[in-house]
């Protein structure tokens, strides 16, 4: 027997779950950020210039990060599922820094456990001009 990938229903989870997302992350919704990862010590977050490991490090990232200049235009967003309980959050975007647009790409994988959807692995990083 195999895994469904696409899964109508998860798809459409995750897709109304990610705008909250991002959302928070540009008005620096630091609560909202927070509670959309998995509160554990192995979920992992990788940076444009840090590694965080754990929850801890997360959240300590989040309230020391400066929360000017997070707007972006995000310019492609996929979603895949596979199950009911697995889904990656893929996207590009651009933002202004410094009157250059920079370039950039996510991703994301989230998970159901027993408290909800939960981002339990992340990266972010840039692409050179």
């Amino acid at each position: 027997m195999g895994i469904e990938i696409n899964d109508a229903a998860t798809i459409a989870e995750l897709a109304e779950l990610y705008p909250k997302y991002e959302e928070a992350l540009v008005t620096n919704d630091l609560a909202t950020l927070t509670a959309m990862f998995w509160s554990a010590p192995e979920v992992m977050r990788f940076g444009v210039s840090e590694n965080l490991y754990g929850i801890e490090e997360l959240e300590a990232f989040r309230r020391g990060r400066s929360p000017l200049n997070l707007a972006r235009r995000v310019i492609r967003l996929d979603i895949v599922s596979f199950g009911k309980d697995f889904g990656s959050i893929t996207l590009e975007f651009e933002r202004e820094s410094n009157g250059n647009t920079v370039h950039g790409r996510q991703s994301q994988s989230w998970v159901r456990l027993p408290e909800g959807w939960r981002i339990v692995a992340a990266h972010v990083s840039l692409l050179p001009d």
